[in-house]
């Protein structure tokens, strides 16, 4: 009997734990530290880069290997297993082109091959959530047409807020552009970003760390839609996360509350101390 494999990257910051449970594959990015290339989660561990990044060091990245995403999706061809690949946002990789252009090349040696790449246009938590609920449903046995069509709501309708203690990084790494000149280096400054159609983009300026998380949790409880798993990730600020999240519970009585730590990848662009709530919107 055919299975349902569900694939995903280390943009998605899913713990070892999670995709263990749900059975989700995790393909690692490649981060690149002084010329020296790690594959995410696997030769570097995200708290080694922040370590390193702290003494100086600014890394990059590089999407994820061809021949890497296709060695997974071959295995699973082999075996006559169908896929759902949720990718990166392609707005911020091309690890997402590359996943629908190895699964091009894999339909023609193995036609009966059953895959689907969905560009997730978001990253962290947003991106994890959908696995796990592409997985809870395939382990329910529901058709796959309702898992897409699931997948396509949460698209649609995920918001992501975020904060970085430093903007030098996302900088660096061409990821901000004009968010760049509306946030400038101004002193104190707290930039609250938003990820909107899979790109970065500046949403407010607000100053002091007390009211960052105040003006999240003010958005969340506007837009927030009740009953979702909330995510709240942190890049080596557990306190920015064990605040924000008892703020949210207090506030909205929110009893599904989860912690994502930012991994390697995404933490090579946001710099330690970075944090953001991710959720589900009522409206996008």
């Amino acid at each position: 009997m055919m299975s349902l494999r569900i694939v995903t990257d280390s943009a998605s910051d899913l713990p070892a734990s999670l995709a263990e449970k749900h059975e989700i594959e995790v393909i690692p990015f490649v981060v690149i530290v002084d010329g020296q290339e790690y594959y995410d989660r696997e030769t570097l561990k995200a708290e080694q880069l922040y370590k390193m990044m702290q003494d100086g060091k600014l890394p990059k990245t590089a999407q994820v290997p061809y021949d890497r995403l296709k060695t997974v999706f071959e295995k699973y061809a082999k075996q006559n297993d169908s896929v759902l690949y949720i990718g990166f946002s392609s707005a911020l990789s091309g690890t997402f082109q590359t996943a629908v252009a190895v699964k091009n090349e894999l339909t023609e040696e193995f036609p009966d091959f059953d895959m689907e790449a969905i560009d997730s246009k978001g990253a962290s938590a947003g991106q994890a959530l959908m696995a796990i609920e592409a997985a809870e449903m395939a382990k329910l046995g529901k058709a796959k047409q309702e898992i897409l069509d699931r997948i396509a709501f949460r698209i649609a309708h995920t918001a992501y807020l975020f904060t970085v203690d430093d903007l030098v990084y996302l900088q660096r790494g061409g990821r901000i552009g004009k968010a760049a000149a509306f946030f400038g280096g101004l002193l104190h400054i707290k930039p609250l970003i938003g990820l909107e159609d899979g790109k970065l983009v500046p949403k407010e300026k607000i100053r002091g760390s007390k009211k960052i998380y105040r003006r999240m949790v003010d958005l969340l409880k506007e837009q927030g839609a009740e009953g979702d798993t909330i995510a709240i990730c942190h890049a080596e600020n557990p306190e920015a996360a064990s605040t924000l999240k008892k703020q949210i519970e207090e506030e909205t009585g929110a009893s599904r509350v989860m912690e994502f730590p930012i991994g390697a990848v995404l933490g090579s662009h946001t710099g330690p101390g970075a944090f953001a709530v991710i959720f589900l919107a009522d409206e996008q």
